[in-house]
């Protein structure tokens, strides 16, 4: 199958081809450090996450890059407010942002790269720049000189007479009011490095070419971030990136993530409005929340909703049954050698997997993938209570294996976990069996109600009890 990925730059949805062979090169704006990450930060980063893993999945030897910006103005102002050290305020951020990329499960990331401790390769970049003649020198400022740059606006298909000023640096002493800052001078209290134009640090914008540039050379195959990065950050960086190198295109696919909405506001640290990562934690399993952004494509907007996420934790606890009620058949004596359901399974898993796939290589359409793997446990469900042969059973749960992989779901330690839990559950179950048979419902209920309380649904079937880890807040039945 061939993978379709909309790219920004040319408004369309092309064929993807790496540039160099089976090796894929994947950039994605990182957080600045200077407030905790909320839950539209999550939505970038799990979107950018998943897309990741089914690269990989399909083959792919990724390098996926973030940067850390833990030099910037944001900083140094909410430091000075706070009357911290902006370097100190900006590690402890930076460690906060790690915790919760792995309390999400957001393990794709190779390397990230802090602009801190990548001050040689700016000065170096800027040092470049102005040599060609694309920046300029004002009083120990340095500032990119846009209208050297004629392809500035590609990105966001705008006019150099057209574009705005939204936030670019105001200095009466800059040739155009458009032109961006690369180097800025210290200021009185505020952190610094020495350069060729004396103290200072670097602007927002040449931190990222400047990283991208020393990991991946002048060209690589995928830049990820917001819809609102595109000008003037991705703007900027075009023109510095290219004009440095003398290589175009900087990047092949420009592949942008819509923003998440809350009471019809954007998301952000600047309008007050948002949610951490840590809060909704605490009262939401973080794959049912990982369900939850999948459920919307990633280019599209999405509105938080409560209710969105309880409907997403129904589902991930479906799935969670259905994956136990078929690994613990890998202990069962009832399996069979064969099984004339053998051909049947194999039918469903093949075309859950194409479904899957091709949703997936249609620009990473996650709702639709998620379709597929929720149409797949609903057919193979039913076979769970039948005499089947292991490598049907096997079968299954490779394919929820690989569905739960690219999704981060069902996480593959989650079976060596509940080895344990299983076997005590089946001695409890036991138990309440006994006394059911006995007439002793009080001792069935009370057992049944420590059971859910331990944070392990229940649910009688035909068949018997099946037993599932269920998530934080998922509504419990009697």
């Amino acid at each position: 199958m061939v993978l379709r990925i909309y790219n920004t730059r040319t408004r369309t949805i092309e064929e993807f081809k790496p540039e160099r062979g089976n090796r894929v090169y994947m950039f994605v704006c990182g957080p600045t450090v200077y407030d905790h990450s909320h839950i539209g930060h999550a939505r970038t980063y799990l979107a950018y996450d998943i897309i990741a893993r089914y690269l990989r999945a399909k083959g792919y030897s990724l390098f996926y890059l973030m940067n850390i910006t833990d030099v910037e103005d944001k900083i140094i102002n909410r430091a000075n407010e706070a009357g911290q050290d902006p370097i100190k305020m900006a590690d402890s951020f930076t460690k906060e942002f790690m915790r919760d990329m792995e309390a999400l499960g957001i393990t794709s990331v190779n390397l990230y790269a802090k602009a801190s401790e990548h001050i040689p390769e700016i000065i170096a970049q800027i040092s470049t720049l102005i040599e060609k003649g694309f920046a300029y020198e004002v009083e120990g400022n340095v500032y990119y000189d846009v209208a050297k740059f004629p392809d500035y606006g590609q990105l966001s298909r705008q006019k150099l007479d057209e574009l705005g000023t939204h936030r670019i640096d105001p200095d009466a002493r800059k040739r155009s009011v458009v032109d961006f800052a690369l180097w800025k001078a210290q200021k009185p209290g505020e952190p610094f490095w020495e350069s060729p134009w004396g103290k200072g640090r670097p602007g927002w914008h040449i931190e990222d070419t400047a990283i991208t540039t020393n990991y991946f050379g002048p060209t690589y195959d995928i830049h990820g971030g917001g819809l609102d990065l595109i000008f003037p950050h991705h703007e900027a960086e075009i023109a510095q990136a290219e004009a440095a190198t003398g290589v175009k295109p900087l990047v092949r696919f420009w592949v942008h993530g819509g923003l998440l909405m809350i009471r019809g506001e954007r998301m952000g640290h600047s309008l007050g409005n948002f949610i951490t990562i840590a809060e909704l934690l605490q009262k939401h399993d973080p794959e049912a929340l990982r369900l939850y952004y999948g459920m919307r494509h990633y280019r599209t907007p999405l509105n938080f909703d409560e209710e969105n996420i309880a409907q997403a934790e129904d589902v991930l606890d479906k799935l969670r049954s259905i994956y136990n009620e078929f690994s613990a058949l890998l202990d069962s004596k009832s399996l069979q050698p064969e099984g004339p359901e053998s051909e049947e399974i194999e039918k469903l898993t093949r075309k859950a997997i194409m479904d899957f796939d091709d949703a997936m290589d249609d620009d990473f359409n996650t709702p639709r993938a998620l379709a597929a793997l929720i149409s797949y446990s609903r057919a193979v469900e039913p076979y769970a209570a039948r005499a089947l042969n292991r490598a049907s059973v096997e079968r299954v749960l490779h394919t929820f294996n690989y569905f739960g992989s690219v999704f981060g779901i069902l996480n593959p330690s989650m079976p060596q976990r509940t080895d344990v839990i299983g076997n005590l559950l089946r001695i409890i179950l036991g138990m309440r069996d006994e006394a059911r048979k006995r007439g002793d419902w009080g001792t069935a209920d009370r057992l049944r109600q420590e059971i859910i309380a331990a944070g392990v649904g229940l649910e009688d079937t035909p068949s018997g009890s099946r037993w599932y880890l269920a998530s934080s807040n998922a509504k419990q039945s009697t």
